[in-house]
């Protein structure tokens, strides 16, 4: 029997769970959770149990056999930032995942840590996350913001981005920390950041902060404009931040954050404004990569492209237009974090990598 790893991964209305067999998948299944039973929790941390038992369950019913796991790996959420890595699940990252104060809000992706950590002291198994969404290897320039109270702070799909970067690496016989790509991940928010040698020395802040917007999000903003609707008495300080970060974007042009959806109602609806918003938004990729380009001084080995929004092609054509010229681009549209979440809790336990310690730079 080799090392099986159970992998969980939430979103905000799922649970993807898998099984690995050191590198090899066993078994995968996307749990589907019923919005009425998401609305009977007042916060997201409050599903952690029922989650979990509904994981258990789903484990059972397959006729898997939990005793026989030997670790167990979460997604990592809203903890306080890290380097790239793998780590011990700890009270100390439970507790931060806990406190709301640390980012100022909620993500489903804090609940991967909070179940693993559950089911390792249940199962006396050991717990780990892999590169969080908090990772940050952001140089000191890049956090200058421009205003002294305000730095720049890294929120990005690293886990993604790092497997990318992985497979690309292999593809060109080359380490990680001997290469430099510009990585965009396109999804309902969009991380767009400059790979040098191993590290993402610069991010756009996937979330709440600078970039393109997407479709969900606002992205970068006119700040005179957007100061005057916070002091408008509109909206409360959450319904702006929901507005920001949840309906903005597309959703809020177009009424839908579906890109099949906009793309068909461009090409058999002849629908102007669809067209022109998803160009301004494919536009603003473009920008930002090109951005990111000249972080790496134009020293790059290429461009990866991943994430959903990479299934399209309506996208992909228009986004290499304008970006062909900075290098090679490559296109994994394929979501590729429960291999990357397995691989890395296999390489601690194979003794490959080393764990790396939460609260201390390694």
């Amino acid at each position: 029997m080799g090392l099986k790893i159970l992998v969980i991964n939430p979103g905000s209305t799922s649970t993807k769970i898998a099984i690995f067999d050191g590198e090899n998948p066993l078994f995968e299944e996307e749990i589907q959770h019923n919005i009425e039973d998401l609305k009977k929790f007042r916060k997201i941390k409050d599903q952690y149990e029922w989650r979990k038992e509904i994981i258990l369950n789903t484990l059972k019913e397959k006729n898997i056999d939990i005793k026989e796991i030997k670790a167990v790996v979460g997604r990592g959420g809203l903890m306080k930032p890290v380097e790239s890595g793998t780590y011990r699940i700890t009270e100390e990252m439970i507790r931060d995942l806990n406190d709301e104060s640390l980012w100022g809000r909620e993500h489903a992706s804090n609940l991967g840590c909070m179940i693993a950590y559950q089911i390792g002291k249940e199962f006396k198994i050991p717990s780990f996350t892999v590169d969080p969404v908090t990772v940050d290897e952001m140089e000191p320039v890049a956090k200058i913001s421009g205003m002294p109270e305000i730095e720049r702070k890294s929120l990005v799909h690293a886990l993604n981005i790092r497997a990318v970067a992985r497979i690309v690496c292999e593809k060109l016989n080359k380490r990680m920390d001997e290469a430099n790509f510009v990585i965009a991940h396109l999804g309902g928010g969009i991380s767009v950041c400059a790979y040098k040698n191993g590290k993402m020395v610069d991010v756009n802040n996937a979330l709440l902060g600078m970039g393109p917007f997407s479709p969900q999000r606002c992205g970068s903003l006119p700040i005179g404009d957007l100061v005057e609707i916070c002091y408008s008495g509109k909206y409360t300080k959450e319904e702006l931040i929901r507005k920001l970060s949840k309906e903005g974007g597309l959703v809020a042009y177009l009424g839908t954050d579906k890109i099949p959806e906009i793309v068909d109602r461009i090409e058999k609806k002849n629908d102007k404004k669809a067209e022109l918003v998803l160009n301004a938004m494919i536009y603003q990729i473009a920008k930002e990569i090109g951005a990111m380009a000249t972080v790496l001084e134009g020293k790059l080995d290429g461009i990866i492209i991943t994430g959903g929004i990479a299934n399209c092609d309506y996208v992909i054509e228009r986004l290499k237009k304008r970006i062909s010229f900075l290098g090679p681009v490559w296109v994994y549209p394929k979501q590729n974090e429960m291999k990357a979440l397995a691989l890395g809790a296999l390489h601690v336990l194979s003794g490959k990598e080393k764990e790396k310690v939460y609260g201390k730079r390694n």
